[in-house]
């Protein structure tokens, strides 16, 4: 399992990151942020695969991927 978080202030809302989930679990909030734009979230973490994908596609680097190792 993984942990996604976004850094909603600086996020543009560009849709990137949604169009590059596998997982199809990311989605533009309907809150708008501080910038006018609506921020990216998840809606589904327990199905985040911990990819990373969507933070690697980010052009504002405002997605962080933390993926929980399983113990031995």
């Amino acid at each position: 399992m993984a942990t996604v978080t976004f850094r909603e202030e600086r996020c543009k809302g560009c849709e990137l990151c949604i169009a590059v989930c596998p997982e199809k679990i990311i989605i533009l909030a309907e809150h708008i942020n501080a910038m006018g734009f609506h921020p990216a979230t998840v809606v589904e973490m327990d199905k985040c695969k911990g990819c990373a994908m969507c933070a690697r596609m980010c052009p504002d680097v405002v997605i962080e991927v933390v993926k929980e190792e399983k113990p031995a």
